[in-house]
């Protein structure tokens, strides 16, 4: 396994659209154990394929993590099917977005479908926590980041803030 370059904000890359996954195949297989390690090597719970610069519909979670457990969750061309009309605020950090954090309101709720690591069609409804994470994962393979959630004047900030990180990092 690998660890894969993360890519941080603003790089235009983190607003492209990923594809569909026309087969899962080992390939892809270890694509997603390279991100799941990524992931963790990071201390993250989630992880998208556009993150790392690939444009397929996959993407890895592991909510237990924050607990000290590992769970893992593959998810290949996820789809949400439903939400709840009642909402949940978490405060949401991103690997792309490193050190940043906002309040974000999104469903309580969702079920989703998608093919797991061996290319079985799943659903699940996934509440709380795994909900958010699912719902950020996603957005990431639709081209959004978190910060597009929350009001322009606190987007703004925080992206002023990582285009002066990465200007000092160039710098160094």
């Amino acid at each position: 396994m690998a660890i894969l370059p993360i890519i941080t904000a603003p790089d235009p890359r983190l607003k492209l659209i990923a594809k569909p996954v026309d087969k899962v195949d080992d390939n892809l297989r270890k694509f997603l154990d390279d991100m799941l390690e990524t992931m963790y090597d990071s201390e993250g719970i989630g992880l998208a394929a556009t993150q790392v610069g690939d444009l397929r519909r996959v993407l890895v979670l592991d909510v237990a993590q924050k607990e000290g457990g590992k769970e893992p969750m593959f998810f290949i061309n996820p789809e949400i099917t439903w939400e709840s009309p009642e909402e949940n605020v978490y405060l949401e950090g991103c690997l792309s977005l490193p050190g940043q954090f906002a309040d974000v309101v999104r469903p309580k709720t969702v079920k989703v479908k998608f093919l797991d690591y061996n290319g079985k069609a799943q659903e699940i409804e996934a509440d709380e926590l795994l909900a958010t994470c699912i719902q950020h994962e996603i957005d990431h393979l639709n081209g959004v980041v978190f910060v597009d959630h929350i009001s322009s004047m606190k987007r703004d900030i925080i992206m002023r803030k990582l285009k002066k990180e990465k200007r000092l990092a160039q710098t160094s």
